[in-house]
């Protein structure tokens, strides 16, 4: 085969068979391609794309480059999670001890950065000691042991990827769907893992931008996951705003350990979502299941149409929140009852929209109220202290 053939044949939009992707893709690996003949090819892939065909054919060739992690000496399902990154992306140092802490064998090989996109295992090399390189053995042990282990990817597992990443980096084809996934999902499935739990992220800070893009890469991994006999679901998730509030690696290992101490917001409801989903797949049960067993159904949740918004009258900082007065708003709107035979009115109640220390401005909104009807007055005093 010719090279030079083959760079052309998919400049040309033309489909290359398996044995040529092999000659090219495995020459590169063994040094008879040159960097600028590969890169090349990548550009010419990153223009006119690939088919699934060759896409999973890439994938197969990815994974024979190098072992495949035998995971079954750790019992039970073996879960991994992979985040395609984005600025502040530290969810994996956060789910990973929850889902381990459930007795669930977390067994996950992790990247660096690549580009903006931060890398979990330079976050954990910020560490001081921390091995990001463990043998296979370290690694099964480890899972035993403690149900976690977060490693870089071992030297012969999916050495194709390693050299193929590097160049994508340098030569801007990164943002291509086929060379993602393949990326990604020869790496997972070299990885031993039984199911594995995707999240690509869409957005600004992403590298897909658009949402039919993320959309299509979480499509084509589902399938190359199903091929592969790996229960795989993808997450399409927000990176038009950074993940939590710290950007850095130091800085983001402290953000997880304050996100697993209780710390809120936007970042901690992801990774409660993330957590379920991978508890879900490791134990076989739907997220619903409590509700199911009981004949619920989730979807017949309502809340009032008709709200009230309670607005501060002065400045300060939101010292006290009166929450026996708040309690019993709740009940005067028809959320509890004042007698054992009262009807309850599932669709009203209260939510907070500021909290203990939050600066305050005049006529910002305190909380809401979702009532039956407008007809109340309520002075804001008798439930927030603002000094």
């Amino acid at each position: 085969m010719n090279v030079v053939e083959i760079i052309n044949k998919k400049r040309v939009k033309g489909e290359l068979t398996k044995d040529e992707l092999s000659f090219i893709f495995n020459g590169y690996l063994n040094g008879t391609v040159k960097d600028y003949q590969m890169s090349s090819l990548l550009m010419a892939i990153c223009i006119n794309g690939m088919s699934e065909k060759e896409t999973f054919d890439l994938v197969d060739i990815f994974i024979k480059s190098g072992d495949v992690l035998d995971l079954s000496m750790i019992p039970g399902i073996k879960v991994d999670k992979h985040s395609t990154g984005g600025v502040g992306d530290k969810v994996t140092l956060i789910i990973g001890p929850i889902v381990a802490s459930l007795g669930i064998p977390v067994a996950k090989m992790s990247g660096r950065g690549l580009g903006h996109t931060g890398g979990t295992i330079d976050k954990l090399e910020s560490i001081k000691g921390f091995n990001v390189s463990l043998t296979e053995e370290e690694f099964i042990n480890q899972v035993k042991d403690i149900n976690l282990a977060v490693t870089g990817q071992t030297k012969n597992l999916c050495p194709m990827d390693k050299i193929i990443y590097a160049l994508r980096d340098v030569t801007g084809t990164v943002a291509s769907i086929p060379l993602i996934a393949t990326s990604i999902m020869s790496k997972k499935i070299a990885g031993g893992a039984d199911k594995i739990l995707l999240d690509v992220k869409v957005g600004d800070g992403a590298i897909m931008k658009t949402y039919d893009d993320a959309e299509k890469l979480a499509n084509l991994m589902t399938k190359i996951g199903t091929f592969y006999k790996r229960e795989v679901i993808c997450e399409i998730t927000d990176m038009n705003t950074p993940l939590g509030d710290n950007i850095g690696n130091s800085l983001e290992v402290i953000e997880a350990m304050d996100i697993l101490k209780g710390k809120k917001g936007h970042l901690r409801d992801l990774c409660i979502e993330e957590a379920s989903k991978m508890v879900s797949m490791a134990k076989n049960i739907s997220i619903e299941e409590f509700v199911k067993y009981q004949n619920g159904n989730l979807k017949s949740l309502e809340v009032s149409p008709l709200t009230i918004d309670i607005k501060s009258n002065k400045k300060g900082v939101l010292k006290r929140i009166k929450t026996l007065n708040l309690g019993n708003l709740s009940v005067s709107l028809g959320a509890g009852r004042l007698n054992k035979e009262d009807n309850i009115d599932y669709t009203v109640g209260i939510v907070l929209k500021k909290h203990l220390d939050d600066v305050i401005n005049i006529n910002d909104t305190l909380c809401t109220l979702y009532v039956k009807n407008k007809n109340i007055t309520i002075n804001p005093d008798d439930y927030f202290e603002i000094i």
